[in-house]
């Protein structure tokens, strides 16, 4: 991917999904990939299947536990070039008049305090650098809404300012940040979610992933790989004079 050493990536949420795929596409381009999950299943599996990953369990919303995880990178790689926040959560699926402070809390403090603690960590060590990027992950809910998924589209809006104003503010350290903004992905999540407001309408699963489909201009789902390569693009020398940005890999969401 560059000329010069291989990046040093970290990668939260890196052992299942989207943070798989990115994982796998970085580590076949020869960089040098950390990556962290809180589910011990799956970090097994993925360790046995990407043998040069360094694989760390961590739940991103504690700071000790992040505190730990970038110790670990810090011992292992000397460094960080790239970090990618793919670690979030659905939250709850229901109207806006439904939603229990505890599910609202919760959603939030996942898909917001990690990206902010991971963050905070990365920042003095690109600054040391003079260089690095961060990728965090919005949502198309991001930028047009999401009826009855009201904390996870809060929380996707937030990681765009946060965003925004992190490249603000790191930019004249020579350090890029960007939101990535994935429309519906094909995989386990969306079945999850496709499910749930299947039970909350009383509509069939079919019919929901049918509508998604068709809110799309393209009339299809992304895929993994196709977030993984705009990740990897960001992270490449083409990408160099991208940051602030929130980039949409959806499709051309039309409506969610």
């Amino acid at each position: 991917m560059t000329s010069g050493p291989p990046l040093r990536v970290l990668i939260t949420a890196g052992a299942g999904g989207i943070g798989r795929v990115v994982a796998r596409e970085f580590l076949a381009r020869g960089e040098r990939v950390h990556l962290c999950d809180v589910d011990v299943g799956a970090l097994e599996s993925v360790a046995k299947e990407a043998r040069d990953a360094l694989v760390s369990r961590c739940d991103v919303a504690d700071e000790t536990q992040v505190d730990a995880l970038f110790a670990k990178q810090m011992e292992q790689f000397g460094g960080l070039d790239v970090l990618v926040n793919c670690a979030g959560i659905a939250g709850p699926t229901a109207p806006i008049e439904e939603i229990t402070l505890a599910d609202w809390h919760q959603c939030l403090g996942v898909n917001l305090d990690g990206t902010l603690l991971c963050s905070q960590r990365a920042i003095p060590i690109m600054k040391q650098a003079g260089a690095g990027l961060i990728v965090n992950f919005s949502s198309t809910a991001g930028l047009i809404g999401y009826p009855n998924r009201s904390p996870y589209a809060t929380a996707k809006w937030g990681i765009i300012g946060f965003t925004k104003t992190l490249a603000m503010e790191l930019g004249p350290f020579g350090i890029r940040a960007n939101a990535i903004c994935p429309g519906p992905v094909e995989g386990e999540r969306i079945d999850r979610v496709i499910a749930a407001q299947a039970e909350t309408t009383g509509r069939t699963e079919a019919e929901i992933r049918d509508e998604y489909a068709a809110g799309t201009s393209l009339r299809r789902f992304v895929t993994p790989e196709d977030i993984a390569g705009t990740v990897l693009f960001l992270a490449s020398p083409a990408g160099a004079s991208i940051s602030g940005q929130a980039l949409a890999v959806d499709g051309h969401a039309e409506r969610i």
